[in-house]
């Protein structure tokens, strides 16, 4: 399915931005290849759209998105998932397999596309810790399996040996022998610490080495500061939520503000973990 002139905001958890000029949800790994091949557009992965940002002005090409690559198989103590999985049911699923070592990822609001292309991670655990291989496809439509050492794997950071690949599977494995967490508490510590029910695009910061972005932004005076309809959440000051129609702009000056008030203060410079476009 091919839309054209699609809005963002539709797509992005912060419910903001501009519009793409196609709008592509393959049906199959297959068409997903033929699009590819015939393909002369800059391309942008949406994922589930819980990190991403696209600017007022729009994004001059074909916006993807995996949904309907979104299989799960368990067979010898590994799990193939496609990158269209969301990251709760991959939790659910590794638990009714008596799985342990992904519950973590039920608290992390992505699929798993997403989730490999940033290292995505919570409560001290990472995606990339049970990554055996992945499957992707290039700009051509070919399609490969590359093992997890082809790729530099840091925090909140992956950087591909082969450049232009799109994630589309990966084999995963949980060694754990006992839950990590319950998976019910876990997602009511997220409930209680994170403006759950407004929009917003999770951590908008990385956590810089050996400080929290959460507690610069706060000991900067920022929680609840707003510019225009972006506001500094009051529960967590490294979300930003779109609390009054906010559009793109108002809250990448928002971003900015943060950024120029906590270097000020602090002399740390805040990197940006939401993706803009």
């Amino acid at each position: 399915m091919i839309l054209n002139n699609e809005p963002m905001h539709k797509h992005c958890s912060l419910r903001a931005g501009g519009t793409v000029d196609n709008f592509f949800i393959p049906a199959t790994i297959k068409v997903l290849s033929d699009f590819l091949k015939d393909n002369q557009q800059p391309i942008l992965m949406v994922g589930l759209g819980s990190n991403l940002l696209v600017r007022d002005t729009g994004f001059k090409g074909t916006a993807i998105k995996l949904t309907h690559l979104n299989q799960l198989k368990y067979k010898n103590h590994a799990i193939h998932t496609g990158a269209g999985t969301t990251l709760a049911k991959l939790s659910r699923f590794c638990d009714s397999h008596s799985l342990n070592g992904a519950e973590f990822l039920s608290a992390i609001p992505g699929n798993v596309g997403g989730a490999l292309a940033m290292n995505a991670g919570a409560f001290e655990s990472e995606i990339w810790s049970a990554v055996k291989s992945v499957t992707t496809i290039n700009h051509l439509g070919e399609i490969f399996t590359r093992d997890k050492s082809e790729f530099d794997i840091a925090y909140r950071c992956v950087v591909p040996h082969q450049p232009n690949e799109i994630f589309i599977g990966a084999n995963l494995q949980f060694f754990q022998t006992e839950k990590q967490y319950n998976i019910k508490a876990l997602l009511k510590k997220r409930n209680d610490a994170q403006p759950i029910g407004l929009p917003n695009c999770g951590s908008v910061f990385k956590n810089p080495q050996g400080h929290y972005a959460a507690k610069l932004i706060e000991d900067s005076n920022l929680k609840g500061v707003c510019i225009g309809g972006a506001c500094v959440s009051d529960k967590h000051a490294n979300f930003i939520i779109n609390q009054n129609n906010a559009t793109a702009t108002e809250i990448e000056n928002l971003i900015q503000h943060i950024q120029q008030t906590v270097q000020s203060k602090f002399n740390i410079d805040l990197e940006v973990e939401l993706i803009i476009e």
